[in-house]
């Protein structure tokens, strides 16, 4: 296993967040974390990053107890988090925000994430702020990759953007995944998790309600109509 959660719990000053929550990703896998709003799927991304540290249980990291270690030093073993706000430098133009997170002897330079998302190219010197939603949502995954992961942690990918754009997110999810990057992913659109994971984890206030594969969790009517609002 990559990542390995051992029933942690978190809190936001005295609001107890994650209750005893464990699951666990293996290498090259993409593991989708789903849940309605106010589930806890962003305090495990928040946990995992060193933002939330649990305040007990265990995470770790190829084998390494991260839990309580500075945000910095976690991403620098290879845990790279793109958050629901994205993150941009708004004030910074996208090659800025791309070089601030260039890491030496990563793969994933300039030009090659310019070939991954070949639209950010033109938009080169434009200051984050004036980027649209997509173009945004590109450059916070690209930047991320900048930073050499081995573990991706995606929070919601695919909010506030048009389909054509969701469909470029998904291909590029696929071809990370095909290329064996590892990756957590928090996703509202719960058929597009579903299509990208190789399993699934559904939380409720905090806690597992369900984990296994996506056929599994389609076929399972009471789970997806109780905690994610699909079907009846």
């Amino acid at each position: 296993m990559i990542l390995e959660i051992d029933r942690i719990d978190t809190f936001y000053g005295l609001g107890h967040i994650l209750h005893g929550l464990s699951l666990a990703v293996s290498e090259g896998e993409v593991v989708a974390l789903l849940g309605r709003n106010g589930a806890g799927k962003t305090t495990t991304l928040r946990s995992i990053a060193g933002l939330a540290p649990p305040r007990s249980g265990e995470i770790r990291y190829k084998g390494r107890s991260i839990a309580g270690l500075d945000t910095h030093r976690i991403s620098r073993m290879g845990i790279a988090l793109v958050p629901e706000t994205r993150g941009i430098f708004s004030y910074l133009s996208t090659r800025e925000n791309l070089l601030i997170a260039q890491r030496k002897g990563s793969r994933w330079t300039m030009d090659a994430v310019l070939g991954r998302f070949p639209g950010l190219r033109a938009r080169l010197d434009s200051k984050g702020r004036l980027l649209s939603g997509g173009e945004q949502e590109m450059l916070a995954i690209a930047r991320a990759l900048m930073t050499a992961p081995e573990l991706l942690l995606l929070d919601e990918p695919s909010q506030g953007l048009a389909p054509l754009v969701v469909s470029a997110v998904m291909d590029t999810i696929r071809e990370l995944k095909n290329q064996g990057v590892s990756m957590l992913l928090v996703e509202q659109n719960v058929e597009m998790a579903l299509q990208l994971a190789d399993r699934a984890y559904v939380i409720d206030h905090g806690t597992v309600v369900f984990q296994g594969a996506p056929a599994a969790l389609r076929a399972d009517h009471r789970i997806t109509a109780t905690y994610l609002g699909v079907g009846g």
